[in-house]
C-alpha cells in the first residue's frame, strides 16, 4: 500500500520523567489513540505505566473516557505507516531528545510495530497552542461553551496565542512534508491541527490528504464569535484537505454552512464539496464504533472480574445508575448528579433501592475552569449524601481517579447508562455500555450526542439542559421491564459495533482514492 502518515497532538505513547532520569512509558489516552491503533498497530494496553525499555504489549482495551478498543493484529514494525504527534510534558521531550530526530522506535523505545516522530515543540509554544487556542478557544466554540456576556475576549493576547497556534501547526506541517514519500496519504486529526491540511499542501501538493473532526462543528452564528481572521484561517486551513471527514451528518452540515459564508468558497450541497481557490475538499461523514470482541475480551480479564466483584458487595441487590465521564465542561455531569438527587426527592420510593456509581476523572486539570468543574461534581456529590445517605445506605459513589477496569465492571453491572452531554462529537461511552451489560441496560442518552444519530431509536433521549427530564427519564429507565431493557441493548450493541475503528479509518483513507 501507499505510505499512510497520521498526525495528531497526542501520540500513541507517553513519558514520565523520574527524579533520577528514568523514563517509564504507556499508552497514551483518548478516544483517537485507541480509534487509530487499529491501523497504525500502537500499543492500545491502557494498563499502569512502566519501564521505557520494557516491551509494550499491543493490549486491547478503551479508556475510561469512552475511547474504543481494538482489536486488529498490528502491521508490526510496518514502514508505511509513520505516526507524527507533540511531546506534551517533559518526559515526551526528554525521549524525544534522545531519539534520532525524535523517531522514537528508533530509539529502542518499544511502540508496539508503530514508526513514531514525537516533535520536540517549545514548552512555551505549545501551551499557547494546545490550552489558549485548541482547549479554551476552539473546544469551546464548537462546543457552545462561552459564557458569552463574559467570554470570549480576544485581545492582543489571543493573537499572540493564535501566532503560537500557526507555529505549532506548522512544526507539524514541516514534519510531515519531510516524511512523506511521493504520493502518500496524510491523515490530520481534529481541532489541533485545523490549520495543517492547508500548510502542509503548500508544502507538498504531490500528497492527498485527509482531515478529521472528533468535536462536533460550531453552527455559523456560533463559529462567527471567532475573529473574523481567525475563523478564515480554521476553515481555509482545513479546507486545504482533499478529505474532510466528521463524526455525523449534523457536522458535516454545519461545517458546510459556515463554508457557504467564506469569500470565494463554492458549496456543492449535492455532491457535498467546497471548492476554494481552485482546490476542491470533498466533505464525508465516518461514524465511529467499537471492537465489541476485543471489549468483551478485555472486559473478561482478571483485574475486571475482581473489580465486579467489589462492586457487586458495594451495592448490593440495589439498581444500579452508572455514568463515566472525564470532568469537561462538555460532559454536563453537574445536570446529570442534579437530575439524580431530583429522582430522589420526586420519588421517594428510589431510596434505599437504587445506587448511583459516577466516575468523572479529572480532565484539563491546568485550566482553571476545568478545576472549578471538578470541585462543583464534588461539591454537588456531597451535597446528595449528606441529605440522602443513611447509616446502610450510600446513594452515590464518585469516584474522581482513573480506574479503567473498574470503568468495564460498571459498564457490566449498570441497569442504567446516564450519558447527557450538552454537546459532544461521537461519546462512545454510550457505545461501550449496552456491548459489556450483563443483563441489558437502559441508556439515558442526550439528543446532543453524536451518538444520537445511531442510537435514539432505542435509547431514552433528553435535552441535556432539562434536570427535571432527565430526572423522570431516569425514574422510567429504572422501571423498564427487563425484557425491553435486554432487547432494547441488544439492538443498541449492535448498532454500536456496526463501525469499528478499523473500518471508520479505511474508509476515511479509501476517501482519498
Amino acid at each position: 500500500m501507499s505510505q499512510v502518515l497520521v498526525a495528531s497532538n497526542r501520540g500513541p505513547v507517553s513519558f514520565s520523567l523520574s527524579e533520577d532520569g528514568a523514563l517509564t512509558m504507556r499508552r497514551g489516552g483518548g478516544g483517537l489513540v485507541s480509534g487509530l491503533a487499529a491501523v497504525t498497530g500502537a500499543p492500545r494496553d491502557p494498563g499502569p505505566p512502566r519501564p521505557a525499555a520494557a516491551t509494550v504489549s499491543p493490549g486491547t482495551g478503551s479508556t475510561a473516557t469512552g475511547a474504543t478498543g481494538t482489536g486488529a493484529e498490528p502491521p508490526a514494525d510496518d514502514p508505511n505507516v509513520l505516526w507524527v504527534c507533540a511531546s506534551l510534558g517533559e518526559g515526551d521531550r526528554t525521549a524525544a531528545r534522545r531519539s534520532p530526530d525524535g523517531r522514537i522506535d528508533l530509539a529502542g523505545y518499544e511502540t508496539g510495530g508503530a514508526a513514531v516522530r514525537m516533535l520536540d515543540i517549545p514548552e512555551a509554544t505549545f501551551q499557547r497552542a494546545y490550552n489558549a487556542v485548541a482547549n479554551s478557544t476552539l473546544w469551546f466554540v464548537h462546543h457552545l461553551l462561552y459564557d458569552t456576556p463574559r467570554s470570549p475576549h480576544f485581545d492582543a493576547r489571543a493573537r499572540r496565542d493564535w501566532q503560537s497556534y500557526e507555529a505549532y501547526n506548522a512544526a507539524f506541517a514541516d514534519a510531515l512534508a519531510r516524511d512523506a514519500a511521493q504520493g502518500a496519504k496524510a491523515a490530520i486529526q481534529d481541532y489541533h491541527l485545523s490549520l495543517a491540511p492547508r500548510m502542509l499542501r503548500e508544502r507538498r501538493p504531490d500528497l492527498r490528504i485527509a482531515h478529521f473532526s472528533h468535536t462536533p462543528w460550531a453552527p455559523p452564528e456560533y463559529f462567527g464569535l471567532l475573529p473574523d481572521a481567525i475563523g478564515e484561517q480554521v476553515l481555509l486551513g482545513i479546507l486545504g484537505a482533499d478529505h474532510a471527514g466528521f463524526l455525523t451528518e449534523r457536522w458535516a452540515s454545519a461545517f458546510l454552512d459556515c463554508c457557504e459564508r467564506l469569500p470565494g468558497a463554492r458549496v456543492d450541497r449535492a455532491a457535498r464539496t467546497v471548492t476554494c481557490s481552485g482546490h476542491v475538499t470533498r466533505v464525508g461523514v465516518h461514524g465511529l464504533g467499537i471492537d465489541g470482541a476485543a471489549l468483551r475480551r478485555r472486559a473478561a480479564e482478571q483485574d475486571v472480574v475482581e473489580r465486579t466483584r467489589a462492586l457487586r458487595e458495594q451495592v448490593g441487590d440495589r439498581r444500579l445508575i452508572v455514568r463515566i465521564d472525564r470532568t469537561e465542561l462538555s460532559k454536563n455531569i453537574v445536570r446529570g448528579l442534579a437530575a439524580y438527587r431530583e429522582l430522589l426527592v420526586d420519588h421517594p420510593e428510589w431510596r434505599g433501592r437504587v445506587v448511583h456509581l459516577a466516575f468523572a476523572y479529572p480532565s484539563r486539570y491546568d485550566l482553571p475552569e476545568y478545576r472549578e468543574y471538578t470541585a462543583a461534581v464534588q461539591r454537588i456529590a456531597k451535597q446528595i449524601t449528606d441529605e440522602f445517605g443513611t447509616a446502610d445506605w450510600d446513594p452515590l459513589i464518585l469516584q474522581v481517579n482513573d480506574d479503567y477496569p473498574r470503568s468495564l465492571a460498571a459498564y457490566g453491572l449498570a441497569d442504567v447508562l446516564l450519558v447527557n452531554p450538552i454537546r459532544d462529537g461521537m461519546n462512545l461511552v454510550a457505545k461501550e455500555g449496552p456491548v459489556l451489560s450483563e443483563r441489558g441496560c437502559a441508556l439515558v442518552l442526550s439528543r446532543e450526542a453524536g451518538a444520537a444519530a445511531e442510537l435514539s431509536d432505542d435509547a431514552l433521549m433528553v435535552n441535556p439542559y432539562d434536570v427535571s427530564q432527565t430526572a423522570e427519564t431516569l425514574h422510567q429507565a429504572l422501571l423498564m421491564p427487563p425484557a425491553e431493557r435486554a432487547e432494547r441493548c441488544a439492538r443498541l450493541a449492535a448498532a454500536a459495533t456496526a463501525l469499528p475503528p478499523q473500518r471508520w479509518f479505511a474508509d476515511q483513507l479509501a476517501a482519498l482514492d
